[in-house]
């Protein structure tokens, strides 16, 4: 295992705002005052993003030091801090296809050992998430929330006992694409695997499921389902990418769509990444709609201008408020929706407990 367990570093906060850090890859100019008050509302609603794969980049690379925005990777404390990111969900998926149930189970508890090992390296900065109100302790406390997941649903055969062990160590996000219960419709254990996620508190993350699936998917859980990591397909017919049918799907079940910086799902600039944005919350309603950059990768993976990593947040939303967004709607894209499909999933969940006794 990669040695993520030296004495915690520590570095100072960095204030929100545009500041140096990518600042040569700064899109067409803004309205003046646009980027000092996408900073004044990130430093009260921070940015709860979707998606982030560092954790399978520190397994391949594990000697990057995350403390400084030198580390190689596009993801770093300094990077985050910049970019007002006050919540991140960490992605346990692996990019590779394993053969065997069993060894996707162990791929994933190496994502796992890893992602808490980077906690407890860094916990003046990064602390475990487990609920809502955990992600609010975080914020206020100047931290960044880390949230686990999603896991593969292929790890779930015909056992429940995978997903609960998964929750114990503090799991919180499931994903069912490419698993055999959920590819051509729920099966049996496929119901079964969404009541007992409804149960846990758990989310259910429907990136890369087909549309009918997800439609499927997000009708039989009593609790909202996020995609975490995909785009309009509306206007990049992307496989990725969620059709309006789906949006207005999660828009009946409170739901949230997060948007990517993913250059193949959105396009290549931060204006093509704020339509998918725009269209999103036109299709879904402004409590659907989220951001799930997928960073975390080393550096010169393609990214949009200006969104080559973290620290561009204040870009995006400077350039979302010029687009004439209300404030209201903002937070709800960056912190509120997040927030609330968590709190809404443990409601879910005491309601399911409270059956059963």
């Amino acid at each position: 295992m990669a040695d993520l367990q030296d004495e915690p570093q520590t570095s100072p906060a960095t204030p929100v705002g545009p500041g140096s850090l990518g600042a040569e890859d700064t899109p067409a100019a803004l309205l003046p005052g646009a980027l000092d008050r996408a900073a004044a509302l990130l430093s009260v609603h921070p940015v709860a993003d979707g998606c982030n794969t560092l954790v399978w980049t520190l397994r391949q690379s594990p000697y990057h030091d995350i403390d400084t925005p030198d580390s190689g990777v596009d993801t770093d404390i300094p990077r985050l801090r910049a970019g007002g990111v006050g919540a991140q969900f960490w992605s346990l998926l692996t990019p590779r296809e394993a053969a065997a149930p069993d060894q996707v189970v162990s791929d994933t508890l190496e994502q796992i050992d890893v992602a808490l090992a980077l906690m407890r390296r860094y916990p003046d900065s990064l602390c475990l998430a487990l609920n809502a109100d955990d992600l609010a302790d975080a914020r206020n406390r100047g931290r960044i929330a880390s949230f686990l997941g999603p896991v593969p649903g292929r790890t779930l055969t015909d056992s429940l006992a995978t997903l609960r062990a998964f929750h114990a160590l503090g799991v919180r996000i499931l994903a069912p694409a490419g698993a055999a219960w959920a590819m051509e419709g729920l099966t049996a254990f496929g119901h079964e695997v969404v009541r007992e996620t409804n149960r846990l508190a758990m989310l259910l993350d429907l990136t890369g499921c087909p549309p009918a699936a997800a439609c499927q998917l997000a009708a039989a859980s009593k609790a909202p389902v996020i995609i975490s990591h995909t785009a309009a397909a509306a206007l990049n017919p992307h496989p990725d990418n969620v059709t309006d049918e789906v949006l207005l799907a999660l828009g009946a079940a409170d739901g949230l769509a997060m948007v990517s910086f993913d250059t193949a799902l959105t396009g290549d600039s931060l204006h093509a990444v704020a339509d998918h944005v725009d269209h999103v919350r036109a299709v879904a309603g402004p409590h659907c709609v989220g951001l799930g950059a997928g960073f975390g990768a080393e550096l010169g993976t393609p990214r949009p201008a200006g969104l080559t990593d973290p620290s561009g947040y204040p870009r995006l939303i400077a350039e979302l408020l010029d687009r004439g967004w209300p404030e209201a709607d903002l937070a709800l894209l960056t912190w509120g929706n997040a927030q609330r499909v968590v709190r809404d999933a443990e409601f879910t969940a005491r309601a399911a407990q409270h059956r059963r006794t």
